[in-house]
C-alpha cells in the first residue's frame, strides 16, 4: 500500500503578526504626506504686536538699533542675516534695491562670527541703517527665527506686520512678500 503525502496544516496569520507591517505602513504614508504637502508659512505669535527687542550690541564697526526709533514713524523692514548663509547671500542685491529705493532696513546679524560678518558688508555693500549683533541668537529666538534669512515687516508704530521665512528672491518672494510690502506702505 502506498502513502499519500498529508500537507502540513496551514498556519493562519494573525492580527498581531500583522500589526507591526501595519503600523510601519501608516508610518510611511504619514511621512510622504508631510514631505509632500506644503505649508507655505509658520505662524508668527508676533504678529499684530509691538516689535520684541533687538540686542543693543551693534556689530562692530556699524550703528547700533535704538529700539526707541526703531521705525521713526516709517515702515521698516527687520531682516536676520548671516555671511556663512547662502540665501543671505543670494538675497543681498535685493536688500540693496530696497535701501536705494528708500525702504528701511534694519539687520540683525545672526549666530555669526563678527569679523566675517563686517568683511561681507564691506565688500558686499551695507543695505542697513542698523546692524545689531547676534551671536548666540538671543534676539532671533525672542522673534521667533528659525533660521536666516527671515524679514519681517514693521508698520510706522512698530506693530509686526508679516514675517517672510526664506530669502528675498524668486517668485515667493513676488507673490508673498512683495503684496505685503506694498500693502503696509500704503498704509493698510
Amino acid at each position: 500500500m502506498t502513502e499519500t503525502p498529508t500537507n502540513p496544516p496551514r498556519k493562519r496569520l494573525s492580527f498581531l503578526m500583522l500589526l507591526p507591517l501595519l503600523i510601519f505602513g501608516s508610518f510611511a504614508l504619514a511621512s510622504l504626506y508631510g514631505m509632500y504637502t506644503r505649508n507655505d508659512e509658520l505662524p508668527s505669535t508676533r504678529l499684530g504686536q509691538a516689535a520684541p527687542n533687538i540686542t543693543p550690541e551693534p556689530l562692530p564697526g556699524y550703528e547700533a538699533v535704538d529700539m526707541a526709533s526703531l521705525t521713526d514713524g516709517q515702515v521698516t523692514l527687520v531682516n536676520f542675516w548671516a555671511s556663512w548663509c547662502p540665501p543671505c547671500r543670494a538675497e543681498h542685491p535685493t536688500l540693496l534695491d530696497m535701501q536705494a529705493d528708500g525702504l528701511r532696513i534694519v539687520g540683525v546679524n545672526f549666530k555669526d562670527n563678527a569679523d566675517d560678518a563686517t568683511e561681507y558688508l564691506r565688500d558686499s555693500e551695507n543695505p542697513f541703517i542698523a546692524v545689531a549683533y547676534d551671536p548666540a541668537g538671543r534676539t532671533a529666538i525672542d522673534w521667533g527665527v528659525t533660521a536666516p534669512p527671515e524679514t519681517f515687516i514693521l508698520a510706522p508704530d512698530g506693530t509686526v506686520l508679516f514675517r517672510f521665512i526664506g530669502p528675498l528672491v524668486g517668485s515667493d518672494y513676488e507673490n508673498r512678500f512683495l503684496p505685503e510690502l506694498t500693502k503696509a506702505l500704503a498704509g493698510g
